[in-house]
């Protein structure tokens, strides 16, 4: 437990640095390399009149807004998200929670789309199973997630963001900076 807000911020720092960024071929990547993939494909959907959908579970579904949002006010981009509450609901009730993001992936995509999938354990299956929905679309995906480095949805995306670290708080606020950057990089194009 950090005591003190210098030393949680100080490890939130460190955590931003050491970020592990990766491809679909398991390639690393530097930060910036990393970085400027997923620009590349945010603005080559957004070039192609595709959608970006965004999704996460609790924390991360807030992230997702959040980043939908700028995508459509500052990027002017089409983008979604899954978190319609009477709809998300109905899904979940009636067919499992696990299947919900998957269901309205296959509803929902097209090809060139883009996938943003955060999840801070990266082992959500709603989330993976979107991941594979949105592959099979013929979607590409980018994906941030943390906790236990051998997680599923590390490998999953064209390029993925990983924070090695086990606190919700720190992996939840290292995915909140990374979109942030992602959309106030491309809010002036």
């Amino acid at each position: 437990m950090m005591s003190t807000a210098s030393s949680y911020l100080s490890e939130l720092t460190r955590l931003l640095s050491a970020m592990e960024i990766s491809d679909l071929a398991a390639e690393n990547l530097s930060l910036d390399q990393g970085g400027g993939v997923a620009l590349d494909l945010i603005r080559e959907t957004k070039m192609a009149k595709a959608k970006a959908v965004v999704v996460g579970n609790g924390g991360s579904a807030a992230i997702a807004s959040h980043m939908q949002n700028d995508l459509c006010k500052a990027v002017k981009m089409r983008s979604i998200v899954f978190t319609e509450q009477s709809l998300l609901t109905a899904l979940a009730n009636d067919d499992g929670y696990q299947t919900a993001y998957e269901t309205l992936m296959n509803l929902w995509a097209d090809a060139q789309d883009l996938l943003i999938a955060i999840s801070s354990s990266g082992r959500s299956e709603n989330i993976l199973r979107c991941a594979g929905a949105a592959r099979k679309a013929g979607c590409r995906i980018i994906t941030l997630s943390g906790f236990a480095p051998d997680n599923p949805l590390r490998s999953l995306g064209d390029v993925n963001f990983y924070v090695r670290s086990d606190s919700y708080g720190h992996v939840e606020l290292a995915h909140a900076a990374l979109s942030q950057f992602l959309t106030d990089a491309l809010k002036d194009e």
